[in-house]
């Protein structure tokens, strides 16, 4: 039996004392026959149940559910005090037209002259086209969206023939891309387009509805136990703006991993190194972007799925305050810890689409009492003024424990450019009881996605997910109502300590990811593979805005000595969503022009 640890209440805990621990996960790296051979024995009755409780033991989520005192209640959803209004915002209607919050978000950013762009040489820097660049090109009539779309089914259809398979996207049809296509370009010829994004095309995660498409989760099976009739409402929001809707992008199987690692289509690989993961679990959203093949992408984060494939793809992603957009129309739809979120190359394209898809349910309004939604307005004269107002939390034995220092490195030469250029102050705090924070998250995502899941696995589909997602069912099962209970009861705590940092800071800073873009093994294309410690290094500092449903961003701030991209993480408060992409835009504009990646299409002017 374990021995008894009880908590001291939340608002008694002595900062000062605290220690960071370092995460050290006990469990074997497997791929090829032995994965296989091991979840066998992962599912067989009583032996598989032994090995799940030695892993847990020797991973302390038992010690610290089944023989912790907790003295505080469960939170079993976020719960958010009420929070001060964000300086120098454009206030938006969630409940008015999404076209109409997009010409609002135009308004807010900066000057931009898409004319100089389009006429630099070729030994000007590389740089992405940004979504105004599209739209002055539709509107210039330097090009259509027909012609775009042409390009882009060239290239998809070329992804599609790749050997070993590689998709980008896993459920494409070229006729209707180009039947949005033509609608938008005769829209165009009216002088109607709907909006900014009309003719702008955009991928939407494989666990997202987009009528007609099937939703599989980018498993095998999943369209055949549950149809679609309609589009998810973020999807239904992006298509009222005239958004040219690509297809369903490749992921890691039911979000269920960190890498992108697919055997039942194939694995996404990175645009800036083929031999490595996008990272997970929206992988071929983050790779469609930043190979320049779609302007934004939408993607779902429980568990870092938008930020750790847009920190390894060197691209930028905003996982939302939960509640702050619907995630109705997902395979997500009833969790606690998911949200609905834009992928991009830039900042101002986030915010573009970002203004396109929120809207809380109705549901959401009641228990979550929402603040109204808002953008920063980078054009007025008081951006900077604010930018310099703004305090930066930063806990340094979190911040450096990373796999390689180049992540912790770069991440501080920006800090130190922040404070240099813009006067922000960096604070040092404590972020208490991490590794109960990551187990709460793990209890929590596990359930919830055995819950939804249980019918259809139950009724014999459990054998026809990959290996990976057979080995997290495995541990999933063996959670049990008072390990779920007891990480809600963990769930309020962490909360607590946040809301108590958010009151010396603005923004709590972290790398996105403790490691850039791992090498994928040979032996992992067939059956999959288990990596826990670089799962781990992965989520290092993903999972607080999963848990307690705070907004995030990653930001791309330059490259390892391996040229591979590294992502800079800025946590806000509840409702933050202003602030922190007001801070996001300016790292962008301190970090010069990116890295052309290796798998690159211009499908604007080629």
């Amino acid at each position: 039996m374990g021995k008894k640890r009880v908590m001291v209440p939340v608002e008694k805990l002595d900062l000062s004392a605290v220690k960071y621990e370092k995460e050290d996960i006990q469990a074997p790296h497997l791929a090829g026959f032995l994965f296989k051979l091991f979840v066998g024995i992962l599912e067989m009755p009583v032996v598989g149940s032994f090995v799940v409780s030695i892993l847990k033991k020797q991973n302390k989520i038992e010690e610290l559910l089944l023989n912790t005192v907790i003295p505080e209640a469960p939170m079993f959803k976020p719960e958010f005090p009420p929070q001060e209004e964000e300086p120098v915002v454009s206030a938006l209607e969630e409940d008015g037209k999404p076209e109409d919050r997009v010409d609002i978000a135009l308004k807010c950013l900066p000057h931009y002259d898409p004319i100089a762009h389009v006429e630099a040489g070729p030994s000007s820097p590389f740089r992405y086209w940004k979504i105004r660049d599209y739209a002055h090109a539709y509107r210039s009539r330097r090009v259509t969206p027909s012609m775009v779309a042409e390009q882009i089914i060239s290239v998809i259809q070329e992804f599609n023939h790749k050997k070993p398979a590689a998709p980008l996207l896993i459920s494409f049809d070229p006729e209707e891309v180009m039947k949005q296509a033509a609608a938008s370009t005769q829209r165009f010829e009216e002088g109607s387009p709907l909006s900014i994004l009309d003719g702008i095309f955009i991928a939407i995660k494989d666990d997202i509805d987009c009528y007609p498409h099937p939703t599989k989760g980018a498993s095998t099976w999943m369209h055949e136990v549950r149809s679609v009739q309609k589009d998810a409402d973020s999807v239904a929001r992006l298509r009222r703006c005239g958004v040219i809707l690509v297809g369903k992008a490749n992921m890691h199987e039911l979000g269920m991993g960190t890498t992108g690692n697919n055997p039942n289509y194939g694995t996404t690989r990175n645009p800036h190194a083929p031999d490595r993961y996008t990272g997970g679990s929206s992988s071929g959203p983050a790779a469609i972007v930043a190979s320049g093949i779609c302007s934004a992408a939408l993607g779902t984060d429980g568990g870092g799925s938008i930020r750790i494939p847009s920190s390894l793809c060197g691209v930028v992603g905003l996982k939302t305050t939960y509640g702050r957009t619907s995630i109705r129309g997902s395979l997500c739809d009833c969790g606690t810890v998911e949200i609905i979120g834009p992928i991009a190359s830039s900042v101002e394209d986030i915010m573009l689409v970002y203004a396109a898809i929120l809207g809380s349910t109705p549901e959401d309004k009641i228990s979550l009492k929402p603040a109204p939604p808002c953008l920063p307005i980078l054009s007025s004269d008081d951006n900077l003024s604010i930018l310099g107002s703004l305090r930066l939390g930063k806990y340094s034995p979190w911040f450096n424990d990373v796999h390689s220092t180049d992540i912790s490195e770069k991440s501080e030469d920006i800090l130190e450019l922040l404070t240099k250029t813009h006067g922000c102050e960096i604070v040092e705090v404590v972020v208490p009881e991490l590794l109960e924070m990551r187990t709460a998250h793990l209890v929590s995502i596990g359930s919830e996605f055995l819950a939804s899941m249980n019918p259809d696995i139950e009724d014999g589909n459990g054998k026809r997910l990959t290996y990976d997602s057979r080995t997290s069912s495995a541990l999933f099962r063996s959670f049990t109502a008072s390990d779920y209970v007891a990480a809600q009861c963990l769930r309020r705590r962490i909360m607590h300590h946040h809301m108590e940092i958010f009151k010396k800071v603005d923004v709590i800073v972290t790398p996105t990811t403790g490691m850039t873009a791992p090498l994928i093994p040979p032996s992992a294309h067939k059956y999959g593979e288990t990596d826990m410690p670089v799962t781990g290094y992965l989520m290092r500092f993903i999972l607080a805005p999963n848990l307690i449903g705070l907004p995030a961003i990653s930001v791309p701030i330059g490259y390892d000595k391996q040229g591979l991209p590294i992502g800079l993480q800025l946590i806000g408060r509840p409702w933050g969503e202003a602030t922190i992409l007001r801070l996001a835009s300016a790292i962008e504009e301190l970090c010069g022009n990116p890295k052309k990646p290796m798998s690159f299409y211009d499908v604007l002017t080629s």
